[in-house]
């Protein structure tokens, strides 16, 4: 097997002909990154016999940890989007901040609105409020935009439920709760600053000149009707709901470990039964508010969630064989030697990713799945280590990800304006969240599970 510095060489060339074969030859992102997971171990020199078994365990390994949540998460925020649980917290939280703090109203409301809805959906639906509100406060919707996108993305990237830091979270090895807890912590910092008060800066310096007619999906979200208009304490009990089984499972771990309620919530509380509690809950007591057919959501759900699994799991074998490889120690050892400090690393490589590949999932999957299995052995923090990770899939969103058109369109920008509201926004907001885990880390001594 191929070792030392040439380790390196094989590790940059394997990136450069994944994003060749995704920005350049079109390809879907599952197969390249399958092939080139292939690539990369006879490049490696593995032994033949034992390349599929690792990639395959790879894929695998991968969805254990993530593909039940992730098909109950798109289901689940189906349901919210579809009773307009979504449209009513939205309302409810511009309501608390009135019209002056109504960016900064938007830009947290889309950071709870991301914790169960994808980043495009709720985009989609929230982005009707944008040209409202802009007249009714005088604000620049370039503003709003802003801080909507940026509100979305940070929580998108930080905070589990969404499949990628919940695949973070497992490949660190980190309590899902603490996670949870944390990366709460640090994506309303995050949101507030690249968001909120960049949003603002950049809205005094530029006003929205796009002339891109709205796309079917925001007629569509605007034309939504429901057969009753629901509550905000129900909407925002529903939001809340796998998030309090979850975080309820660490806290009641912590304060009364051993006891029946203890018990309890480490079943109820476990992120697959929290998650398929709720939807089994929307199921339910959404019905009343729902227009929609069930079977079509349900299929809109499933085939959403096809695509995501596939990358998900392709993501992970190519991470696997990058660590079989021991590229991840390598590359850890010289950052070491050149005094990088592991959090920054973990950013870089990950920014990298996200850039190149505009896909904050893959990055994520992929840097954690190099990163991950070396908690031990650099003696820091899992879920700070994790939260690095994460802060940098959230900036420097390019052309080749989706996200920037849905950005570009919704928010009637020209493609120029996009990138200063957009992309240099959620690299503002990645900065910001490094930040907020390095005080986060000079804090640990005082600060519970870390």
């Amino acid at each position: 097997m191929v070792t030392g510095s040439l380790l390196v060489g094989i590790f940059v060339l394997s990136l450069l002909v994944l994003f060749f074969l995704i920005l350049k030859v079109k390809l879907e992102p599952f197969v390249a990154l399958i092939g080139v997971a292939f690539l990369t171990a006879l490049a490696v020199g593995f032994p033949l016999a034992d390349i599929s078994e690792i990639v395959a365990e790879g894929f695998g390994g991968t969805l254990a940890g993530v593909g039940i949540l992730i098909g109950l998460g798109i289901i689940f925020g189906q349901f919210l989007a579809a009773s307009g649980a979504i449209e009513r917290i939205a309302q409810s939280i511009l309501n608390v901040f009135g019209a002056k703090k109504s960016p900064l109203g938007i830009g947290l409301t889309g950071t709870a609105v991301s914790i169960p809805v994808y980043f495009d959906a709720a985009f989609v639906i929230l982005s009707g409020l944008i040209k409202s509100l802009s007249k009714k406060t005088k604000i620049a919707s370039v503003t709003f935009v802003t801080a909507l996108a940026v509100g979305l993305i940070v929580s998108h990237s930080l905070v589990i439920p969404t499949p990628g830091p919940l695949i973070v979270a497992e490949n660190t090895g980190s309590d899902i709760g603490l996670f949870i807890i944390y990366g709460i912590i640090v994506a309303v910092v995050a949101t507030i600053i690249g968001g909120y008060l960049y949003g603002m800066f950049i809205g005094k310096r530029m006003e929205a000149k796009g002339e891109v007619t709205l796309a079917n999906e925001l007629e569509e979200a605007e034309k939504q009707v429901y057969k009753k208009e629901i509550s905000t304490g129900l909407s925002f009990m529903m939001l809340g709901l796998p998030i309090i089984l979850i975080v309820g499972n660490t806290i009641t771990d912590t304060l009364l470990p051993g006891s029946i309620i203890s018990k309890a919530f480490s079943f109820i509380g476990d992120k697959n039964v929290a998650l398929f509690i709720s939807v089994i809950v929307a199921l339910i007591v959404l019905k009343p508010y729902i227009a929609r057919d069930y079977k079509s959501m349900f299929d809109e759900a499933v085939s959403s969630a096809g695509s995501i699994l596939l990358i998900t799991g392709a993501g992970g074998a190519f991470g696997a064989v990058l660590n079989e490889s021991g590229i991840g120690e390598y590359l850890i050892s010289i950052m070491q030697g050149m005094n990088i400090h592991i959090f920054l690393l973990a950013f870089i490589f990950s920014q990298i990713l996200r850039a190149s590949l505009g896909s904050a999932t893959v990055a994520l999957v992929t840097t954690s799945s190099i990163l991950g299995p070396q908690v031990a052995a650099l003696g820091v923090s899992p879920v700070l280590l994790g939260l690095a990770i994460c802060a940098g899939a959230i900036g420097l969103s390019l052309p080749n990800d989706s996200g920037f058109w849905v950005v570009n369109k919704f928010g009637k920008l020209t493609i120029p304006q996009t990138l200063k509201a957009w992309s240099v926004g959620g690299f503002v907001a990645g900065l910001s969240a490094l930040g907020m885990v390095y005080v986060l880390y000079l804090l640990a001594p005082i600060l519970p599970g870390l």
